[in-house]
């Protein structure tokens, strides 16, 4: 049995009311300048708990421009910015985007490193200022992460920083935060997530210690994505999401994601399809492309999202399972073509050319992925 390190933060509050717990334990720690991140629907969000530590004494200087995934150019904008604010401590309160350059400006603002240099695993050389991840989507998981993507636009790529010094110190999982998260963007942050947990489990260096929050991430999601596209106000679906997207998160550590993952990056980097569609697109393909690889897996995947198996044979089960995942995406809106996003089948080479770049993820894959099924897999998206 290979190892595997479980990694979070060293702090995790979860449920209703944690946005306080924050704002309380923030004043504690003793900090003064606290550079804040976050996108223009959370402000009047958090409006109550800026002026509350503000109250407190404490300088709050936000940064509220990002408005989708960053860029490598943007991140070190905004790296200057906190610099010049001398700050001591980071927050980040928002989607994935914003909590993940929350982590990358925590760690840069006070080293001489360059973010460009660290694209890959373990090549940051230390922790730095005082981070807190508040996640207002049910998606990405970065609040317990030690990751960051960020958008490469020279060669219209995305790329991932991953090292244990990108670990928030606390993570603050308030469900109520994402109450007021629109349909649409719940819809693909959940299939983000489940995706982390779907990845994870079949991957080729899955573990059983990670197995148990994949396939509990598998339940959650199912059982409560469509209730929360449907009624954002749905309070018990919206902590099923958080909690679900929480294992996801737990699970890139130790095991991360595979080709559903690599072979969505070249989409978001050339078209700005935002990484949930993308992932949400691609992930009943690649499942097919995975299944024969252990259909054992696939068909408990298949009973966690609902199927009855009963009498089914386990490649059955598995075939039924990703049909249900197929299905779950449609019925919350999500297109199932990459011509629905306006994406020519011509682009079907380069994309495959961009997604073999993404070594990192590929390797984790229990299938080998060659260009050719890659090209296939687009192909299979028309």
């Amino acid at each position: 049995m290979n190892i595997v390190t479980l990694q979070q933060p060293s702090r995790v509050v979860f449920g209703e009311g944690a946005l306080g717990r924050f704002a309380e334990e923030f004043r504690q720690l003793g900090f003064r300048k606290l550079f804040l991140l976050t996108a223009p629907p959370i402000r009047p969000l958090i409006a109550a708990t800026v002026t509350e530590l503000e109250n407190a004494g404490a300088e709050v200087r936000i940064y509220d421009r990002i408005t989708a995934e960053p860029a490598l150019d943007e991140v070190l904008e905004i790296i200057d910015e906190a610099r010049s604010f001398g700050a001591d401590s980071v927050a980040g309160i928002g989607g994935g985007s914003v909590l993940d350059t929350a982590k990358v400006v925590a760690v840069f603002a006070p080293s001489r490193q360059r973010v460009a240099d660290c694209f890959g695993t373990g090549l940051i050389e230390r922790r730095g200022l005082w981070c807190a991840c508040l996640p207002t989507t049910s998606g990405t998981g970065s609040e317990v992460s030690p990751n960051a993507i960020l958008l490469d636009r020279e060669e219209k790529l995305k790329k991932g920083i991953v090292s244990p010094c990108l670990l928030a110190d606390a993570a603050y999982i308030d469900p109520l935060l994402t109450l007021t998260v629109p349909p649409r963007i719940t819809a693909e942050t959940g299939m983000d997530a489940l995706t982390h947990c779907i990845e994870a489990y079949t991957n080729r260096f899955a573990h059983p210690v990670v197995d148990r929050y994949a396939l509990t991430g598998i339940e959650l999601i199912a059982a409560a994505l469509e209730r929360a596209v449907k009624d954002g106000s749905d309070r018990e679906a919206r902590a099923a999401l958080s909690l679900g997207s929480y294992y996801g998160g737990l699970c890139l550590a130790p095991v991360n994601t595979a080709a559903v993952h690599a072979l969505s990056y070249p989409l978001g980097g050339e078209y700005h399809i935002s990484h949930g569609l993308a992932n949400a697109i691609l992930l009943p393909t690649v499942m097919r492309f995975n299944m024969s690889s252990d259909l054992k897996k696939h068909a408990a995947i298949a009973r966690a999202v609902g199927v009855d198996c009963t009498g089914l044979s386990t490649e059955e089960a598995a075939r039924r399972g990703v049909e249900r995942i197929a299905e779950l995406s449609k019925r919350c809106g999500i297109p199932a073509t990459l011509t629905e996003l306006g994406i020519g089948r011509e682009k079907v080479g380069e994309l495959a050319d961009a997604a073999m770049k993404v070594t990192r993820l590929l390797v984790n894959n229990p299938r080998e992925v060659t260009r050719e099924d890659a090209v296939a897999i687009y192909n299979e998206l028309y």
